[in-house]
């Protein structure tokens, strides 16, 4: 899994994130491979782009070590809500997706709270908790080579409980590269739901092994207000 790059996100910014999950159709996969490849110089002319990664996936989208040939992931950082809904309504990178793709879901983002970075960026929380509704997190890492090993030991258990977590709608595993830069991201019913799930079980016993391990260079979770969710992924259908 290969990582493509927008510009330097900006600081104090209305912050939007758009991510999109696409499974490619049959004869589409090396187009959808020179989009990992090139996708940030692709990205480049994207007005209110502050930030941008081309990710792939575990095979079947999931987490494991073996590269989907077909599922992907588009990470895009935009500066205000605006260019995140130009792009969504506009942006011919977009819809080029849309016509190689097999399934595509598209999620309109804002972060309710956000720790960490991703290559030296952070996100900007610009949005209150809503206790009641759907949320959704991210969670990305880069794991240092000498603690790869033990990172991916602990990895399948709790990959396992959050795909079968109560109130865990979607949940799929990207990457900018293979074993090093892995990230998740997922979609729950409600805060309550996605707290559960952290506080116990196998997902506790990772983080406690990354915090003592000391697993990562670099890492960031956040946790977001959705504002938009629509398409199919994974043979089911959100929004």
């Amino acid at each position: 899994m290969a990582a493509a790059s927008g510009g330097p996100a900006s600081v104090g910014l209305d912050h939007v994130v758009v991510l999109v999950l696409i499974d490619l159709a049959p004869g589409s996969l090396v187009w959808g491979w020179s989009r990992i490849v090139f996708g940030g110089w692709l990205l480049r002319g994207v007005e209110g782009l502050c930030f941008s990664r081309a990710l792939g996936s575990g095979q079947d989208g999931g987490f494991g070590l073996k590269p989907s040939a077909t599922r992907q992931g588009l990470f895009l950082l935009f500066g205000d809500e605006a260019a995140a809904d130009r792009f969504l309504a506009d942006s011919p990178v977009l819809a080029a997706y849309r016509r190689h793709a097999r399934e595509i879901c598209t999620a309109k983002l804002r972060a309710v709270s956000s720790r960490g970075r991703w290559s030296g960026e952070g996100i900007d929380v610009t949005a209150d908790s809503d206790p009641a509704g759907p949320v959704a997190a991210l969670t990305r890492a880069s794991i240092k080579p000498g603690r790869a090993w033990s990172f991916w030991r602990h990895s399948p258990a709790s990959e396992q409980s959050l795909e079968q977590a109560a109130g865990c709608r979607l949940a799929v595993g990207l990457g900018e590269a293979p074993v090093l830069r892995q990230a998740t991201f997922s979609i729950w019913d409600s805060q309550a739901q996605m707290d559960a799930y952290a506080r116990q079980g196998a997902h506790l016993q990772a983080i406690e092994a990354s915090r003592r391990e000391g697993y990562f260079s670099e890492s960031m979770f956040v946790r977001f207000k959705i504002l938009q969710l629509s398409g199919a992924f994974k043979g089911r259908h959100h929004g």
